[in-house]
């Protein structure tokens, strides 16, 4: 049976598809393929894939769609955005849908290759985290490393990858300001980018972790810096072992 990342692009355009497809298959992905949305979603219920490159301008149903319903399905899936629009608000859009990662076309298929990569490193065990318990909880959060999951007074949250990783690394390192510049560098592996994705994602998290995310008290923005975790209940340490 195949080890590789399965990977299942989404694009109505023959020759990008078959750049993407080329690209992805040297870098030893198994990759499949669909060029409309009702397509992809048919293709994701039957390959499971680790992660899906999906365009936003689809035939029938959109990509901001098709994310919608694979996020509903499985929100652990990755994903990275193709899209021809280079407003700023069209990125954030397919950002707050639920895409992990975006491109803006015309892109280096080496670049997709890299960014593909990227996220999919997120997806196995967190990296650079051996040295934490199984377990870390912030009051009702609790989040399990090893099984990549989290709850909040026991109710499961469905984070998408990013999420995760940056739920993770704000209770690894609690009380400390991160510029979006270091959470970009430390959590996406970024040396350059959009910060705004960080922003996005940023406002995504407190949605699923704070009881008013518009009066956060857990992932509080630090005015001129950027963000950090103070943690939300009294005296509940966010670096402390979960029962």
């Amino acid at each position: 049976m195949s080890t590789a990342a399965r990977v299942l692009v989404v694009d109505d355009d023959p020759t990008v598809a078959e750049v993407v497809v080329a690209y992805l298959d040297r870098a030893g992905l198994e990759v499949s393929l669909a060029s409309d949305g009702v397509t992809a979603l048919a293709v994701a219920g039957r390959t499971h894939p680790d992660l899906v490159v999906l365009d936003l301008m689809l035939p029938g149903l959109s990509g901001l769609d098709v994310c919608r319903r694979l996020r509903r399905a499985r929100p652990d899936v990755a994903v990275v955005m193709l899209t021809a629009l280079g407003e700023e608000s069209d990125r954030i859009l397919g950002l707050e849908t639920g895409a992990d990662d975006y491109l803006v076309k015309p892109f280096s298929p080496r670049e997709l290759v890299l960014r593909v990569r990227s996220v999919l490193r997120r997806t196995g065990a967190v990296p650079a985290l051996d040295h934490l318990p199984r377990r870390l909880g912030d009051g009702d959060l609790v989040v399990d490393l090893a099984a990549r999951t989290a709850t909040r007074d026991g109710v499961p949250l469905s984070l998408t990858t990013r999420e995760f990783e940056l739920l993770v690394h704000f209770l690894a390192h609690p009380a400390r300001a991160f510029t979006r510049t270091e959470l970009m560098r430390e959590v996406w592996g970024w040396e350059f980018g959009d910060t705004s994705t960080v922003t996005v994602h940023v406002r995504r998290l407190r949605e699923k972790v704070e009881a008013d995310p518009a009066s956060p008290r857990r992932l509080v923005t630090v005015w001129g810096v950027g963000y950090r975790w103070d943690g939300g209940e009294p005296g509940a340490g966010a670096n402390r072992r979960a029962p």
